[in-house]
């Protein structure tokens, strides 16, 4: 029998912003939450989430969201019966500590409207978020205001977590007396650091604008004493010296001079023997399988215009440039991975 070719999976793609939206909307909507470990009927859920009661149109948002294997469902019509799913339970409902909503809310907040300009990044070279409407940069945008600097150093954490603890499974910290997470944001990962592996001296660096937020986040999980918070300017001075330096989701914010730049920052601040450590959504090698780290760089051109993710080995030719001798990638998951370079 030959296989006949269909249009089917170009429209899946072309319409993949239909499901996209469904997802975002349902966590805006705080969807997920108000299920919980439990289950409401139609009218229970909509009457909840405020959802106009005279529309069929909520029985197809959340019928949408059991297609998607989002949500689970047990009967039909007005006695259904809807439940979140193990994987929606764990990871989208805000009591849970391993919640990673808010990089979607972030993204139906902020990222979707800027990607309808993806054609237009791509022909000009140019950044399409907020930049384009009041000629700020979007990290500029963010220091000015604290609360909304927390609530994206927040989103940010929440789709990190699992990568960073699985680094911190697997990377031999045993040879080493000293760490520094650079760009530490809220310290989540020298937290984690500093609670996994006592023998090390952890600190966390960033703007100082940022250093009251990991002040605030370790303090709420007993680590005051374990994670000292520097602060500092990562572009103007030289980082602070350890025999572990990491940079989490950091490098691929900036064009190759900015990431040469911080590259030779490391170097300069580890000793013979010390460790280089990027955490990404690194991609493949032959740029074939990683779509998520591909459209990641996308996003970067959206964002910042000329910065992108990048593979391990284009990271390990930069810093064989600057110095660096030995070189690994440890993978995280299917999408992300940890590139590490030895002075």
């Amino acid at each position: 029998m030959t296989n006949v070719l269909t249009p089917a999976r170009l429209l899946d793609i072309g319409f993949g912003f239909a499901p996209a939206q469904t997802l975002l909307t349902a966590v805006a909507l705080g969807l997920f939450t108000q299920l919980g470990d439990g289950a409401m009927t139609p009218k229970e859920l909509g009457d909840r989430l405020g959802l106009d009661p005279a529309t069929r149109a909520r029985h197809d948002f959340f019928d949408a969201l059991v297609s998607l294997q989002l949500l689970e469902r047990s009967g039909k019509g007005e006695e259904a019966l809807y439940r979140n799913t193990p994987e929606t339970a764990l990871f989208l409902d805000k009591t849970k500590p391993a919640y990673v909503g808010g990089i979607l809310e972030m993204s139906q907040a902020r990222l979707f409207p800027f990607w309808a300009h993806l054609k237009t990044a791509l022909e000009t070279g140019r950044p399409q978020n907020e930049i384009k409407h009041n000629g700020k940069p979007l990290f500029e945008e963010l220091y000015a205001d604290p609360a909304r600097l927390e609530q994206f150093m927040l989103a940010m954490a929440g789709v990190s977590r699992g990568n960073f603890q699985a680094f911190v499974d697997a990377f031999n910290f045993a040879p080493y007396r000293s760490y520094c997470d650079v760009g530490g944001a809220t310290g989540l990962l020298a937290g984690m650091v500093a609670r996994a592996k006592p023998h090390l001296s952890v600190s966390t660096f960033d703007l100082p604008v940022v250093a009251p937020i990991a002040t605030r986040h370790l303090g709420e999980q007993g680590l005051a004493d374990r994670v000292a918070v520097l602060s500092g300017d990562f572009l103007k001075a030289p980082l602070p010296k350890a025999d572990v330096i990491s940079m989490g989701m950091i490098l691929h914010d900036w064009n190759l001079e900015g990431k040469m730049h911080l590259i030779r920052a490391a170097y300069d601040a580890l000793p013979e023997g010390g460790a280089f450590v990027v955490i990404e959504h690194l991609i493949d090698d032959d740029r074939r399988a990683n779509s998520f780290g591909l459209m990641m760089s996308l996003n970067m051109l959206v964002e910042f215009g000329d910065a992108f993710d990048y593979t391990a080995a284009e990271f390990e030719g930069w810093c064989r440039e600057v110095g660096f001798t030995r070189f690994a990638t440890i993978p995280l998951n299917p999408i992300a991975g940890a590139a590490i370079a030895w002075k």
